[in-house]
């Protein structure tokens, strides 16, 4: 086979098993190499490939001589013991180069089947500076598919283990200087003390750095591949002059945040200051680092119900204390919603009672009133709520998505399903904006730093936003919030609301409230009902911080 057409067949395997099973896939160029060189052929033809899992000595051998070949420095001869060695050298190759890395020192524990963890212990060194660097990870190691050798089944997180795909390892000066974020009253915020925070005050510093007045030190970081992803510090050789940078953050609120998400797992809460937009609070308990609280993008249930009975008031359809018939079901174009089991319905319901029981059929049945249209709800988001305009906040976010929609999903809208998209910040927002008329867009730091424009909206109207804070007075104390919201005192109001979402068993609880001058906003994958798990998060954030 000629030069060129090796390297065509290697291209096209290539890109169809890294297409298909990522960094899982099968070594292609090593086998089309003979693995390497180890494998052996005879006059006989090759040797019978093995198959079935990796022995206890197939994987000491395998990770002794990866680990002997990465302590080396010799990436390629490393990378050749994994299965995909394409992904594997550059990152090999940039440990030892652009990380500076050196001294390696790899110490094996003890292996559970064909995993085996292992303590790197290490030095980096930059210009005249070094630093001792020790971590922790794990591999595994897995049959080759085709050649039948014990491989390591290659993951960027061998080599460090917050390493995800295409990141890389790079020490030099920082991108930007570091800084001192501190909260509204002037208290340090660290990560080691506010864990939640961790990347969000990276990606505050990637934002921030520059402009609060630090100097730059000299790091060892991850280079993530997202693109806008701030940087990971792993070790400072060199430390920089940090930045003061304040935020509207309180750090008793960000505690209790902390501590309340804690209570389920894939879990986020935010709370604001409705009088003023200031974000107190950003909390997520998760496996990764995603903020979910501000750049979550899924169906927020029955608390979506906020801004459908303020497009009811607004248009004239019903008020607080006008008709809103709760019954057992409602059909909305051949497709048909129930309310949650074990509801009553009652005829004679007005819009507060259907409201604070959460009656969908109630809002269903509505919507299909003169003059709404399938634009009325994405007008009353945008227009009184700020809704899917583009909020800026200090870090990424997601400001929420109401689309108009024909349909069921005009129905399911209403209820906070169908095609409707929000978040805990959005959804802290929306009970801001409901109790006192006015948008005020959320934001972390202030934008007088960046003179960045913050989004505006109109607002509501005084009668509507009266009408929306009883109602949710009323759930508080009277409808499906009351126990969540029990112990709490002052002035306080709220609004429950579960999300079903495709492939989860259970729906997502959701949960929104106030108390005097906060409100705050949960979002919980487990739980099912909103009073059942996002409110009680909600609740230890308003006690704190109300």
């Amino acid at each position: 086979m000629g030069k060129g057409v090796k390297a065509a067949v290697i291209g096209s395997v290539f890109a169809v098993m890294v297409g298909g099973a990522g960094y899982g896939a099968y070594n292609v160029v090593s086998a089309l190499n003979g693995d390497g060189g180890t494998g052996t052929t005879g006059a006989a033809g090759p040797a019978p490939v093995k198959s079935g899992p990796p022995s206890a000595d197939e994987v000491k051998e395998t990770t002794a001589k990866f680990f002997a070949a990465w302590e080396k420095g010799d990436a390629a001869d490393a990378a050749a013991y994994t299965n995909n060695d394409t992904a594997a050298e550059p990152l090999l190759t940039a440990y030892g180069g652009a990380a500076h890395i050196g001294e390696v020192k790899i110490t094996p524990g003890t292996a559970s089947g064909a995993t085996v963890p292992y303590t790197v212990k290490a030095k980096v060194s930059y210009d005249g500076k070094s630093k001792p660097l020790t971590y922790k990870s794990e591999l595994t190691v897995v049959r080759g598919i085709t050649t039948g050798r014990a491989l390591v089944d290659w993951q960027p997180s061998v080599i460090h283990p917050e390493l995800q795909r295409d990141d890389t390892l790079v020490t030099e000066e920082s991108a930007n200087p570091p800084i001192e974020a501190v909260d509204r009253n002037g208290t340090e915020l660290t990560k080691e003390k506010y864990p939640s925070l961790g990347p969000i005050l990276d990606a505050l510093r990637a934002k921030y750095g520059d402009k609060a007045g630090g100097t730059p030190g000299i790091e060892l970081v991850i280079h993530h591949a997202t693109e806008g992803a701030a940087d990971t510090p792993l070790l400072t050789l060199v430390e920089g002059r940090p930045g003061k940078l304040e935020t509207t953050l309180s750090a008793t609120a960000q505690a209790a945040a902390e501590k309340a998400v804690k209570r389920y797992a894939q879990s986020s809460v935010v709370a604001v200051k409705p009088s003023t937009g200031e974000v107190l609070a950003v909390a997520n308990n998760r496996k990764d680092a995603f903020n979910a609280a501000f750049e979550g993008t899924v169906a927020p249930g029955s608390t979506m119900k906020i801004v459908t009975a303020a497009m009811l008031i607004d248009n004239g359809v019903t008020s607080m204390n006008g008709p809103a018939p709760c019954e057992n079901t409602a059909v909305w174009q051949s497709q048909t919603f129930k309310n949650l089991t074990g509801m009553k319905p009652n005829l004679n319901a007005t819009l507060a009672n259907s409201f604070m029981r959460s009656c969908n059929t109630a809002f269903v049945k509505l919507v299909d009133e003169k003059p709404l249209s399938d634009e009325s709800l994405t007008t009353e988001a945008q227009t009184r709520f700020g809704i899917g305009l583009d909020w800026k906040t200090g870090v990424v976010s997601f400001d929420g998505r109401v689309p108009a929609s024909g349909g069921p999903d005009r129905a399911a809208n209403a209820i906070g399903q169908g095609q409707v998209q929000m978040n805990p910040l959005n959804m802290a927002s929306v009970t801001a904006t409901a109790i006192t008329g006015d948008f005020r867009q959320p934001y972390l730091v202030s934008p007088k730093l960046d003179d960045r424009q913050l989004a505006t909206a109109k607002g509501l109207p005084y009668n509507t936003a009266a009408q929306l804070k009883q109602m949710m007075r009323l759930t508080a104390t009277q409808g499906t919030a009351r126990q969540a919201m029990a112990a709490l005192g002052g002035d306080i109001g709220a609004k429950t609301g579960s999300a079903e979402v495709d492939g989860q068993a259970v729906s997502n609880s959701w949960f929104t409230g106030f108390r005097n001058d906060v409100a705050a906003a949960a979002m919980t994958e487990e739980g099912g009902h909103g009073g059942d798990a996002a409110g009680p998060i909600v609740a230890d954030v308003l006690r704190a911080a109300g």
